[in-house]
């Protein structure tokens, strides 16, 4: 706090000061009136008194360090837990959600609204990996990564369930919504520049499926997962919906 007269910081010790200015006056009025032993004492009591605030202000001061020192450090502490609890729930070479959240996710949601998940694998993978190595490989998931964020609604989450496999989360979304959006990712990574060394493109197939609230992930998982392997034993990067997910006037494509 700021002294009003003279915009300095207040001492914490003026009352104090103020005292040891009235006892150092007292002391310098009496010298001539008063006995030696008073003189002395009152002397002692001005050097004692200093000596106590020089002490009190040091301690103070180191205090104030320590209490900045504790705020620092519990900062830092935030941080490594913030950072910690984002490497248990997060893929550590693309950032979007690991298995384990995605799992945790879809039950929690499945409590109280209806889902739709979409199941993607990325075509030819080991392809890739074996012809032109694993850091090639690496950057094809990123991109891939890079497709999902670009097309998915603000509500999805995003998830790498597997090396190649990737998990969206759609809440609230309809079976024609859900299958809108993976022909987009569809498309989206069908034209993506991968920028492989022998020039060849990337695609990626999709298996969707649907169900209301009450669901659980293994068996929402399960069906697109089926609906999945149907795209590639179609030829691969194709979307197909899960036929149990389908409404009794639907058929699959």
């Amino acid at each position: 706090m700021d002294s009003p007269a003279t915009g300095s910081p207040a001492d914490l010790f003026e009352a104090e000061n103020q005292s040891l200015l009235v006892a150092r006056a007292a002391h310098a009025a009496f010298v001539e009136a008063e006995p030696t032993q008073c003189r002395q004492a009152l002397g002692d009591l001005i050097l004692a008194y200093e000596r106590l605030l020089r002490e009190t202000r040091r301690l103070v001061r180191r205090s104030d360090r320590a209490e900045l020192e504790m705020n620092q450090l519990n900062t830092r502490l935030q941080e490594l837990a913030a950072e910690l609890e984002h490497r248990a729930n997060h893929d550590p070479l693309t950032g979007v959600l690991n298995r384990a959240a995605v799992i945790e996710l879809v039950n929690r949601r499945f409590t109280h609204e209806d889902l739709a998940l979409i199941v993607l694998d990325i075509d030819h993978f080991k392809r890739i990996n074996d012809s032109f190595g694993h850091p090639t490989g690496d950057k094809v998931i990123l991109g891939v990564v890079a497709c999902l964020q670009a097309v998915v609604p603000a509500t999805a989450q995003i998830g790498r369930v597997g090396g190649e496999e990737f998990t969206v989360v759609l809440p609230r979304q309809s079976e024609a919504e859900s299958e809108r959006v993976a022909e987009g990712l569809r498309h989206a990574i069908e034209t993506y520049n991968f920028d492989l060394p022998d020039g060849s493109g990337v695609t990626a197939s999709f298996g969707i499926s649907w169900a209301p609230s009450g669901g659980d992930f293994d068996s929402a998982y399960g069906l697109a997962d089926e609906a999945l392997y149907v795209a590639k034993r179609g030829g691969r990067n194709q979307v197909r919906i899960a036929a149990s997910s389908l409404h009794p006037l639907q058929h699959e494509v």
